[in-house]
């Protein structure tokens, strides 16, 4: 479970949007189906794209050691340490 990527999920849903819609708006498509497309696109991709901007801090963090959190059964423990 990443709760970081879960937390991020809003503010990069939300600059995923706009960045779409400010392309469609770029692009000269300035109707409604334009902008209902690239709010889906931004919801779409809000937490994938959370989920790997959490992964990339992670990695660069000197101090986060993801070997220390122990690995057992499939449900993690919610009050465990962060993955």
């Amino acid at each position: 479970m990443d709760r970081f990527s879960i937390l991020l999920t809003l503010p990069v849903g939300a600059v995923a949007t706009g960045a779409f819609t400010i392309l469609a708006f770029n692009l000269g498509f300035y109707a409604w189906p334009a902008v209902i497309g690239a709010a889906v696109l931004g919801f779409g991709l809000s937490w994938p794209l959370a989920y790997v901007i959490s992964r990339r801090v992670k990695r660069q963090d000197p101090n986060w050691d993801e070997t220390r959190v122990e690995r057992t059964g499939t449900v993690p423990n919610p009050a465990a340490r962060e993955v």
